[in-house]
């Protein structure tokens, strides 16, 4: 009997990824329908379903499940969901249909889908509740409405993990495999770290917090696609490889990749990471500043305050809340509002855009910043863009409250 926390909203892990000769024969089947070609947020999306990440999603939703998950994050059937999980297409196409569903970004046939709906939607309406913004410079607002016109519902079935297993070798995995080495560890608690950038020493200091309330910790991090300027994935691996390798317990640390493409929802995102890390047999959730944010679009722990606003049930994967990081001179470490009684003057705010700001550019990166070995791999990376793209300083880098209004 598994001691592991159950997979959300289902006693077991919902696959959706054939094999084998069903594999094949479904491959065979898919190459004689019509093609739809997903972009490479929802190819990410696919893999997820795929693999039980979005466990006990069985498809693309349907227009009752977007609109109630826009709404009050809550799907038709009463299970708690904070985005909305979609496929586009620029057609409408007759119920019923069946599908082959290409990577556009690689051509490859990631599944198959049965269309049990064809429906229209406000993309106005789903930013303003999902990202709480219409602002088109907005990453997740731009990703919305760059939609086709229709929104198709229906169950898929997925035939392909694309480049992940291979390029990410040793990082990329499934729940299952996840659980597995959990199970083997003996581990009950485990907290989940997201990252989407190379781990600075607030982010060490986060997970090592989390490593000294729990079993181990889960350094998940996404190796989908980001928005310009960020740092590649990678880079971003190899930079965590080396920090766990030379500043952790590896007794204590599992590290792990996942497909998906960034969002930048802020305190939605927050949730759904917590939803697919419980997948992932995660039963912490670490939410610091400004988790899954951009610019200055959300304050800085709005994305613990609606893990507090949920109702009993909604989610068992709990947060575990950590107040602002950062190095204090006087204190001559690692501190936070809640530890530190000395001001802003002693203190060197970490954040990954200050970080990729200093880089990109050729500043002095303070030692505090990040480690040694860190530092020497994303010079070399930066030394060798031939393009570079201008980082902007929003406010929650350099220690300011306010959020954009």
């Amino acid at each position: 009997m598994s001691k592991l926390i159950s997979p959300h909203g289902s006693d077991t892990l919902r696959v959706l990824l054939l094999d084998g000769k069903e594999k094949e024969a479904e491959l065979k089947r898919a190459a004689t329908l019509p093609k739809l070609v997903m972009s490479s947020r929802e190819t990410g999306d696919l893999i997820m379903l795929g693999i039980g990440g979005f466990t006990p999603l069985d498809g693309f939703m349907g227009h009752d499940d977007w609109k109630g998950v826009c709404e009050g994050m809550k799907m038709s059937t009463g299970v708690f969901w904070p985005i909305p999980i979609t496929l586009s297409h620029d057609e409408k196409i007759k119920t019923g249909t069946e599908v082959c569903l290409v990577s556009g970004e690689t051509e490859e046939i990631m599944g198959t889908m049965k269309v049990t709906e064809c429906y229209e939607i406000d993309k106005e309406f789903e930013c303003k509740h999902v990202f709480t913004t219409t602002d088109p410079e907005h990453p997740g607002v731009k990703m919305v409405m760059a939609q086709k016109k229709y929104n198709l519902g229906g169950p898929v079935k997925v035939l392909s993990e694309s480049y992940f297993p291979t390029e990410f070798a040793g990082i990329y995995q499934r729940p299952s495999e996840s659980r597995k080495i959990f199970e083997e560890r003996g581990w009950k608690t485990i907290a989940a770290l997201q990252l989407r950038n190379p781990m600075h020493r607030s982010h060490e200091y986060l997970a090592k917090i989390a490593v000294e309330v729990s079993d181990g910790i889960y350094i998940h991090q996404l190796v989908g696609q980001l928005k310009p300027g960020d740092i590649p994935a990678d880079v971003r691996v190899n930079c965590i490889n080396t920090l766990v390798e030379n500043y952790f317990d590896k007794s204590r640390v599992v590290t792990g990749g996942y497909p998906l493409d960034m969002r930048y929802g802020g305190p939605r995102e927050g949730l759904l990471h917590a939803v697919f890390r419980q997948n992932f047999g995660c039963t912490h959730m670490i939410i610091g500043r400004d988790h899954a944010g951009v610019g200055d679009y959300y304050g800085p722990f709005d994305a613990q305050e609606i893990f507090h606003k949920l109702w009993d049930g909604a989610l068992e994967c709990k947060m575990l809340p950590i107040d602002w990081t950062f190095w204090c001179f006087k204190c001559g470490g690692m501190a936070s509002m809640k530890t530190c009684p000395h001001g802003k003057e002693d203190r060197l705010f970490l954040s990954g855009t200050a970080l990729r700001k200093a880089l990109s550019e050729g500043g002095e990166v303070p030692a505090e910043f990040s480690r040694p070995e860190v530092l020497a791999i994303l010079r070399e990376y930066y030394a060798g863009l031939k393009e570079k793209v201008e980082v902007k300083l929003h406010g929650h880098a350099t220690g300011e409250t306010k959020k954009k209004k």
